[in-house]
């Protein structure tokens, strides 16, 4: 008994000793280095990942990385540092190989991009299901405008709707509205700017660092708000710490419409603690268009943020506190309220928002959960109509809302994230435009799911959400609105060649009406139109499918996808003739407009193109195009964007980048009643920047002269697009240093 008890303890020892020496062998390392690439100096504090498997390491002070033990396996590894374009590569690692992988990381336009809006974690845009545009803090400062609707309104599959500068907000693949969902870092900002053209977002552009724009339904993760797309606005909100002192300041000067503007943002390591601070502001004049000045358009903003984290091995804690205040004109609105009699009256928008933040998290932990991320958000936000800088109209809309996002065990193929949402609305509306009688509360809950099957060459990706809505009013005239939805999605996405993929997505998502549909009951000039509500209106379901082809490498980077979507019971607005006379109704001097349902088709294409021909020429090319029909009614749909295209180079030599290009875009006759007719235009800009560096620090020069020819053009989704063009010849200056 005991030979065969020693005989079957040695077996078991061989056998993991051959283990072990197999998975020794199996196992190799993933090193390198990264450096600046002005003068190849070692960047320390860089974070470099390993996407696939969400291992992350420092560089040290040489600039120097390395990862040990890690299985074989095809890898994309980043390597980023705050102020500076993002790196990506591939790596196959065979079983006990060792890879040497080197960044060199600039300061300027991102090539390699990454996002962590489209999956709710960090992937590469190239690795992404679904389209996703990024743009940097470098070329949002060169596009700098009082909103971020203007700033991305270059971006394929991204126009603007506006009301004048400060008003404008973005429009995804022609939706508009309650279908666009705009976040800060993750989180809804509380806002009323999907309800009105009037009502801008509380978003400083100069104190953003990266705008993420996801093209196509994103209900999975962020509710039925997001059926059009979302845009993450993400400034400082790192999940740990670093050593020492790095940030940055801006400074930029317009001619046109005399607009100056200031940022700085720093961050302090301590130890295991985080100080930041972020502040910014801006002001703009009335602008002036090649047929003179557009008369009160000028807008203002301060933005304000700091806080603290604490960071541990295994789980982090951060607290923070934004606020922001603006006021902005809205053009022709006396004109438009007064039946077209007047425009003597001035009217302004006032807003201001408060915005606490915990957010807080735990990682690498050995367990079906690895890691989990808790967002905790109050906003406290108001605007205030003024007409004659006497309040008219309040609005305040106060939310509260918590979220938990879990990333789960790889298991064999399978890896994924699951979570909770939560969302109540607080909002009430006073004064003389009065479009909600009483206080209305939204509450929204849900759970989510979004998994992924990875064989290597073929991905799949596929999840659901279950939402409930729930409106509750003040009003005993109003309804109670319960709705509840199931939102789904699959996706693949197959690797062609090496740099290149196919991907495609079938989307089955739902919308619950928002609160302004079904309540508001007023004239109201954001929407020029005397708005009827409907508190029976039904969910929105849409059912769409997109596809694409993508390619990326060092010198070529290619991405097309086209789309088509289909809407059942899509909310719109129909223009009343109760009487029968054949002409629309007018009820105080604007169209009467009722909420009304039917069905309605999104059709449409993207194309981005960006090559380096050699070292000093890269050409870039871009265009969109979008058609929208109301089918049960036979009706184009209202401000769909008209086909466009944008074509360039960028001229480099040394520390110098000057880019020219072109932006054409066409005639919009697919009208909807009451809607005119836009003109095709072309127009020509140019940008260039300088950069200086050094060992812990850099200055950015730049400077940007649009619409150069002073061509007077109109954009088809501007609510005054009738009685003003948009903007004319101008010149932006800028300046930035980053210390690091």
């Amino acid at each position: 008994m005991q030979k065969i008890t020693r005989s079957f303890l040695t077996t078991v020892f061989l056998f993991l000793l051959t283990s072990l020496s197999v998975l020794a062998q199996a196992s190799g390392t993933i090193s390198g280095r990264v450096t600046y690439t002005e003068n190849q100096t070692p960047l320390h504090d860089a974070r470099v990942q390993i996407v696939q498997l969400k291992l992350s390491a420092a560089t040290d002070d040489n600039g120097n990385y390395k990862f040990e033990n890690i299985p074989a396996g095809r890898y994309t590894i980043q390597a980023q540092n705050d102020g500076f374009s993002t790196s990506a590569a591939t790596v196959v690692l065979s079983a006990g190989a060792n890879s040497t992988v080197d960044f060199s990381l600039q300061i300027g336009g991102i090539k390699e991009q990454v996002t962590v809006t489209a999956s709710g974690a960090e992937v590469s845009t190239f690795d992404s299901f679904q389209s996703v545009s990024t743009l940097g803090a470098n070329e949002i400062v060169q596009r700098n405008s009082t909103s971020i609707g203007e700033v991305l309104e270059r971006e394929p599959g991204v126009a603007k709707r506006s009301f004048g500068p400060g008003t404008a907000r973005p429009v995804i693949r022609g939706f508009d509205g309650d279908r666009v969902l705009v976040l800060q870092n993750g989180v809804r900002v509380g806002s009323i700017g999907s309800g009105s053209g009037d009502h801008g977002e509380p978003i400083d552009p100069l104190s953003v660092e990266r705008l993420e724009v996801v093209k196509g339904p994103a209900t999975l993760l962020y509710g039925s708000s997001a059926i059009g797309g979302v845009v993450n606005a993400i400034g400082q909100e790192d999940d740990d710490k670093h050593p020492g002192i790095r940030g940055s300041f801006t400074a930029l000067a317009g001619t046109n419409n005399k607009q100056a503007g200031v940022s700085g943002n720093v961050e302090y390591g301590y130890k295991n603690w985080l100080f930041f601070g972020n502040g910014s502001g801006q002001r703009a004049s009335d602008y002036f268009t090649p047929l003179g000045r557009v008369p009160n358009s000028a807008s203002r903003s301060i933005n304000g943020s700091g806080g603290l984290g604490y960071f541990a091995d295994k789980g982090f804690v951060r607290a923070s506190y934004n606020y922001y205040t603006s006021r902005y004109g809205v053009p022709f609105a006396g004109l438009i309220e007064s039946g077209g009699e007047s425009n003597d009256e001035e009217i302004d928008l006032k807003l201001r928002r408060h915005n606490f933040r915990v957010n807080a998290g735990f990682r690498d932990v050995n367990s079906f959960v690895t890691s989990g991320n808790f967002k905790v958000d109050y906003t406290d936000y108001r605007h205030n109509e003024l007409a004659d800088n006497v309040i008219g109209t309040q609005f305040d809309n106060d939310t509260f809302s918590y979220r938990g996002l879990f990333e789960q065990k790889k298991y064999g193929k399978l890896t994924g994230r699951f979570g909770f949402e939560d969302f109540n609305r607080n909002f009430l509306n006073t004064g003389e435009e009065l479009l909600v009688d009483g206080r209305v509360k939204q509450n929204m809950f849900s759970v989510f799911g979004l998994e992924e099957l990875d064989f290597g060459r073929v991905s799949f990706q596929f999840g659901a959400r279950v939402e409930k809505n729930n409106y509750c009013a003040d009003n005993p005239d109003f309804l109670d609105r319960d709705f509840t939805g199931l939102s789904g999605a699959a996706g693949i996405r197959v690797r062609l060649w090496e740099g290149g993929a196919f991907v495609s997505n079938y989307s089955n998502s739902y919308r619950a009406p928002a609160l302004e549909e079904l309540y508001n009951n007023g004239p109201h000039v954001g929407t020029i139109s005397f708005e009827v509500g409907n508190q029976n209106l039904k969910r929105e379901r849409s059912n769409g499918i997109d596809f694409g082809v993508r390619h990326t490498s060092n010198r070529f980077r290619f991405d097309a996808s086209a789309y088509y979507y289909r809407l059942k019971d899509f909310i719109y607005f129909a223009f009343a003739d109760l009487d029968g006379d054949g002409i629309i109704d007018r009820e105080d001097g604007l169209p009467l407009s009722f909420y009304s349902q039917g069905n309605s088709r999104y059709v449409g294409a993207e194309v981005n193109l960006d090559t380096d021909i050699n070292k000093y020429v890269n050409f870039f090319f871009t265009a969109d195009v979008v058609r929208a029909k109301l089918t049960s009614e036979d009706l184009n749909l209202p401000r769909i964007p008209p086909s466009r295209a944008r074509i360039g180079l960028e001229l480099k030599y040394k520390n110098l980048s000057v880019r020219p290009e072109a932006v054409f875009a066409g005639e919009q006759n697919r009208l909807y009643p009451l809607e005119t007719r836009t003109a095709g235009y072309g127009l020509f800009n140019v940008a260039a920047s300088y950069i200086i560096g050094r060992d812990h620090y850099a200055h950015v020069f730049g400077v940007s002269a649009y619409n150069l020819f002073d061509k007077e053009y109109r954009n088809h989704l501007s609510f005054i697009k009738e009685l003003a063009p948009e903007i004319g010849r101008g010149v932006r200056f800028n300046y930035t240093i980053r210390f690091f």
